[in-house]
């Protein structure tokens, strides 16, 4: 069964709650004056210039904090050169709490192509170089500098994946736990509004952070294993099972109980139905509760893929609140212990966290200045969190979990209002109810107690699970309350629509395409073929096709011309040139010319970064003979040429993908006919003798391409 937990918002208030909630959350003396404060309880070091608006992490974290009657100040953007500016709103009572913003610090800086980006759009006016690589750990050991004797809290996205030794891309290379490389106390992952909670008020009551060993969604550090705990070991793969021992044959039912512990029950024979007894062996039973996996030790997985790849298979089958156990890495002589994930706050608790005062723009003192990334979601509403989809190189999972927490309806259609109300700015148009996806508010397993004992990584791979509801009627509820609203001309819908589980409610494609839909509506198919499709762990092209009928359907039953536009990834594991190749074809027969495009990012943690580093499958069992092997795309020219046939229509990819099509012996896909991929001119120009500089020409032409597509926008 689901855990329980303290319900959030039931903890007495700390005494400081008598200071109420001030219009911001301070970020210089001269606000904590105004506020009346000598001191702040909990500070908050972020990577992100400091909006204080639900869709922030800081914001978020600090309200709460603040509606458990602490003082929290915000130190955005800080200059992480020298200690001077962790020190600006002095010393904390309590913590530190670090986090490198909404986006993790590397991929936000750089594309990947590993190119530095010119912009942040978490920074004003989108400026780059407000924070630091791996800001995580520099800014950890800034905190550290300025007040040693301080509690140091990790969170945010870039801690939550890097919370046990992983593969870290920029520098290809298994780094251990970002716990042990910033030297900080403790790190809490996933969404942590229960686990700061819970932490902030041991520390008020006195408790040492040394103390704080038991809450879960969080990761500590400790020198030995605590007694009582069942240590399951699962460090090596191809070890033999467990061998039964060798009883006599001639024993009787009742003997062989006798001698192993086991014991007899009465049952009926099948063929006669005398009543007989059936010999139940002795099976130890151990408490979950109290158990612990041993994972491969930090220098076993930095140096052996596939013990890699089978702790990355180990994690993610601990993931589900309702039975995962605790795990533990060993990092040269300490141990990083992960304690279960946190339990899923309930709605009554989500509307909680929402409603809190938020002010809902940025800090003053950016007036004048544009917040690219407050720009996009000031007139957005996130209506859920988490997603059961399992897309392999998707993050979402990882760091908010597979079950849906959902808000009420009248805790949306508040916000709403709100943003009605109170946003500068606003032309009533809400610009998106969603979240990691836009189709799975409310949708959940049908039994508690079956979604308490799953291990599947999907709710919907290979195919939509029968034990999941699929019923869509709330959310066209929603849809239908929010465009009735005085003030709301339109409700659009921008996050990524689940297309597969779209098509199993025809009424709401309807109500989607006829009234949420500004005239494109994106999804994510993300490949035509099967070998990478399996890799990710996404459906078919049947699903797209059947959601394509239907939006064209409903499009023309509205009168209004509409556009699907799917989003592909070049250079996923499991990809082949040839898988490129029919990808473009199939592009090309439905006339669609990609003009944003993906290549396969491999973010920490993610189940097809494994499969990256690796080369082995961890969605299979996994052996050193034998176990399913991935083909990996890691040379850069190689990433180019797939990013490059998504993009087949650019001239400026002609030379890369002739020279590919003429090596592979598919050189009928160069002409003028409907078949093929680019023109004829381009094999002539290449038969008169063009073709000593061809690899220069290549550079020459990738380089500017990629430039040319530097922008770093992710899908929804």
């Amino acid at each position: 069964m689901m855990q329980t937990a303290t319900p959030l918002f039931s903890y007495p208030q700390y005494w400081a709650e008598c200071f109420g909630t001030a219009p911001f959350l301070p970020t210089s003396r001269e606000e904590m004056d105004q506020l009346g404060w000598d001191s702040c309880d909990v500070i908050v070091v972020t990577g992100d210039a400091y909006v204080d608006h639900p869709s922030f992490g800081m914001a978020v974290i600090g309200r709460l904090l603040e509606a458990q009657g602490f003082r929290v100040g915000i130190i955005d953007q800080p200059d992480w050169r020298s200690k001077d500016d962790f020190m600006r709103l002095g010393k904390p009572n309590l913590f530190f709490g670090v986090s490198a913003g909404n986006m993790d610090s590397m991929i936000n800086r750089y594309t990947a192509d590993k190119r530095m980006r010119s912009d942040d759009a978490y920074s004003p006016d989108g400026e780059g170089g407000k924070r630091p690589d791996r800001a995580v750990i520099v800014y950890s050991q800034r905190c550290r500098e300025a007040w040693k004797d301080v509690p140091v809290v990790l969170g945010s996205i870039e801690a939550s994946l890097r919370r046990i030794a992983h593969y870290d891309y920029w520098s290809d290379e298994v780094r251990r736990s970002i716990l042990v490389d910033s030297q900080a106390d403790i790190l809490l992952y996933g969404n942590a509004e229960r686990a700061v909670t819970e932490v902030a008020h041991r520390l008020a009551r006195g408790h040492s952070i040394a103390e704080v060993t038991d809450i879960r969604g969080t990761v500590i550090l400790r020198e030995d294993l605590p007694e009582g705990w069942t240590v399951i070991d699962s460090t090596r793969v191809d070890r033999p099972g467990k061998v039964d021992p060798i009883h006599n044959p001639y024993d009787s039912d009742e003997e062989l109980a006798a001698a192993t512990g086991g014991k007899c029950t009465v049952g009926r024979d099948t063929g006669t139905g005398e009543q007989v007894l059936h010999f139940v062996p002795h099976r130890e039973k151990i408490d979950r509760a109290k158990s612990v996996i041993r994972l491969p030790a930090c220098h076993k997985v930095k140096n052996d893929p596939v013990l890699y790849a089978h702790a990355s298979r180990v994690l993610h089958l601990e993931t589900n609140p309702g039975n995962a156990r605790a795990l533990v890495q060993r990092h040269d002589n300490v141990e990083v212990w992960l304690n279960p994930p946190p339990v899923p706050l309930t709605t009554e608790e989500m509307d909680g966290v929402f409603g809190l005062p938020y002010a809902r723009v940025p800090h003053p003192r950016y007036e004048g200045r544009r917040i690219p990334a407050y720009e996009m979601i000031r007139f957005s509403v996130n209506i859920m969190r988490g997603c059961f989809g399992g897309c392999t190189f998707c993050s979402i999972t990882e760091h908010e979990g597979r079950i849906i927490q959902n808000r009420s309806e009248d805790s949306i259609i508040a916000e709403i209002e709100n943003i009605r109300d109170k946003t500068p700015g606003f032309t009533g148009v809400i610009s998106d109810l969603g979240g990691p996806t836009a189709n799975m508010y409310r949708l959940a397993c049908k039994s508690k107690e079956i979604e308490s004992a799953c291990r599947r990584l999907s709710c919907v791979y290979p195919g939509i699970c029968v034990n999941l509801n699929t019923d869509h009627d709330p959310l066209i509820h929603l849809y239908r309350r929010a465009r009735t609203l005085p003030g709301i001309k339109k409700v659009l819908i921008a996050s990524g629509l689940r297309y597969d589980l779209a098509v199993e409610s025809p009424e709401y494609v309807e109500e989607l395409v006829t009234h949420h839909v500004g005239g494109y509506l994106k999804i994510a198919p993300e490949h035509t073929e099967e070998g990478p499709l399996s890799k990710m762990m996404k459906p078919g092209m049947d699903s797209y096709h059947r959601f394509s009928a239907m939006f064209e359907k409903y499009t023309k039953k509205a009168g209004k011309k509409q556009y699907l536009i799917p989003y592909f990834i070049a250079a996923h594991p499991g990809t082949s040139e040839d898988d490129m190749v029919e990808l473009a074809l199939w592009l090309k027969r439905h006339r669609f010319r990609a003009d944003q495009v993906q290549t396969f990012y491999p973010s920490p943690m993610a189940t097809a970064t494994a499969m990256y580093h690796t080369g082995r499958n961890p969605l299979r069992g996994l052996s050193y003979k034998g176990g399913e092997k991935v083909s990996r795309v890691r040379n850069l020219d190689k990433r180019r040429l797939h990013k490059a046939l998504l993009r087949y229509h650019d001239p400026a990819n002609w030379p890369l993908i002739s020279d590919y099509l003429v090596r592979a012996g598919r050189a009928d896909l160069i002409g003028d006919g409907e078949h093929c991929l680019i023109p004829a001119q381009e094999a002539g120009r290449r038969g008169r003798g063009r073709t000593q500089n061809v690899s220069k020409r290549h550079r020459q032409f990738a380089t500017q391409h990629t430039r040319k597509n530097r922008s770093g926008r992710k899908r929804p």
